[in-house]
């Protein structure tokens, strides 16, 4: 693990605290009333044969492919667009948390993950965890996966914004004449516990957070899961109308 001063922010190019930096994406499409929906981590390479080869998989029509196509080269696009720029990386513990339903299988956890761990494994840890909780639906491992990469990406972000504005900061001191130093709350914390735990850990359980925490694993009927998929569709089909509307209020606006 690199390991940096406990509370330091020391600046680095942008990158998730994993030993692989792989882009985190979610699709969620509808055409004609079908709809298509999936998540997965992406090396980026050819998109487009990427598509074709999942409409024709998932018996979907040729107007998915352009959607698909388009949606993740959106996301990888904004992924991109934050390479080579400085972020923040502080010896810091922060919380992950899983609320999932894959297929039958809801997880619900919360953990602890060193952000400052440029070698930690999602995929890893998610088929540790699968295994210690005797899950057999091999669709959740990467959903988990998924999802931490997704919290690790928004974290990364955020990190690139302090860079941004730490450097705004110094600025201000310098022409001021004068320098402080910011402090983190939790470096103390994760210092002490990577010292106890080892190097390579990168997920911490608190022991008092045990009970409070502890892994949660349901498996639904079938019947379950119709019902729950009919309410999620009405969600989405009544967020999809709300957006809708929003955007002729936001056009009729903009035209007055």
């Amino acid at each position: 693990m690199r390991s940096v001063p406990t509370g330091a922010k020391v600046p680095t190019k942008f990158r998730l605290p994993t030993s692989e930096n792989l882009i985190p994406i979610r699709i969620d499409i509808e055409i004609d009333g079908q709809r298509y929906k999936d998540a997965f981590t992406w090396n980026p390479s050819e998109v487009l044969v990427f598509a074709k080869r999942t409409a024709r998989e998932m018996k979907l029509p040729p107007t998915f492919i352009t959607q698909i196509a388009q949606s993740m080269q959106s996301q990888i696009t904004e992924f991109r667009s934050y390479e080579g720029q400085e972020m923040n990386t502080v010896e810091k513990l922060l919380p992950i948390k899983l609320d999932l339903r894959v297929n039958k299988t809801i997880i619900r956890d919360q953990f602890l993950w060193d952000v400052s761990n440029f070698e930690s494994d999602p995929e890893e840890f998610a088929r540790n965890l699968c295994r210690d909780l005797d899950i057999e639906d091999p669709e959740v491992g990467p959903a988990i996966a998924v999802a931490i990469r997704e919290q690790l990406y928004e974290i990364a972000v955020q990190n690139v914004a302090s860079a941004r504005e730490t450097r705004i900061s110094k600025k201000g001191r310098r022409e001021r004449g004068t320098e402080h130093a910011l402090a983190s709350k939790m470096g103390g914390t994760a210092l002490d516990l990577m010292k106890l735990l080892g190097s390579k850990t990168s997920v911490v359980r608190r022991r008092r957070e045990w009970d409070l925490y502890e892994p949660v694993v349901d498996i639904l009927s079938n019947e379950e899961v119709e019902a729950l998929e009919v309410r999620e569709e009405r969600n989405a089909r009544m967020k999809k109308m709300l957006d809708e509307k929003d955007d002729g209020y936001m056009i009729r606006y903009t035209r007055m």
